[in-house]
């Protein structure tokens, strides 16, 4: 019983986001932020900024990798289920309804304005995700090495008009990152030979 209040929790508050987001996953992000961390505590905030990185780096829309991951926390594979059904939902339905008449809707000039204000708040929703992400990033050397350099070699890019995939971003860091773990290890398990080493040698 309780696992079916979890799993209904779930599909309503996701089926709200889901319905009332507009721009897709990035879009998402801030909201599902404001929900799992801010409201619910289902997730802290360092688990949600890895969530992310997560649902972002594998297969399919970072709403609905993030919406699975805290479906099966909280309520196993229903709760996945649940939760990824909800987020998935309302879009489908939309667009469905949509391509029915989607000429006709589009002629409209009332829906092109509306167009074209959903775009800036979708703008708005990103940049306020990815805002509140950084700022929530600990903040140690190396962290901001790194998202400096992504940053300034996106808008290089941008700005060159050079193609450059976003997968190649998440590749290149991760290398990084892993580099940056294996030397610290290393640096680590030096550390501690040589402790054990002064130990022995105090004892002799």
């Amino acid at each position: 019983m309780q696992k079916f209040k979890t799993c209904l929790k779930l599909f309503l508050v996701l089926f709200k986001i889901g319905l009332f987001t507009f721009g897709g996953g990035y879009a998402m992000i801030s909201l599902l932020e404001n929900e799992f961390v801010a409201k619910r505590k289902w997730l802290e905030s360092d688990e949600f900024l890895n969530v992310v990185a997560i649902a972002e780096s594998t297969p399919g829309p970072v709403a609905i990798n993030a919406a699975t991951y805290v479906g099966y926390k909280l309520a196993g594979f229903w709760g996945s289920l649940s939760a990824t059904v909800a987020v998935a939902l309302p879009s489908f339905a939309i667009i469905f309804l949509i391509s029915l008449f989607f000429d006709t809707f589009l002629s409209l000039k009332y829906v092109a304005y509306a167009f074209d204000g959903i775009q800036v708040c979708v703008i708005f929703l990103i940049l306020n995700a990815g805002v509140k992400m950084l700022l929530k990033l600990e903040r140690n050397v190396w962290n901001i090495l790194i998202t400096s350099a992504v940053i300034a070699a996106m808008i290089t890019l941008s700005v060159l008009s050079i193609a450059f995939s976003s997968v190649w971003y998440i590749l290149i860091t991760a290398g990084l990152a892993l580099l940056l773990y294996l030397i610290s290890y290393f640096n680590a398990r030096r550390r501690e030979k040589s402790g054990e080493q002064s130990d022995e040698e105090g004892k002799q």
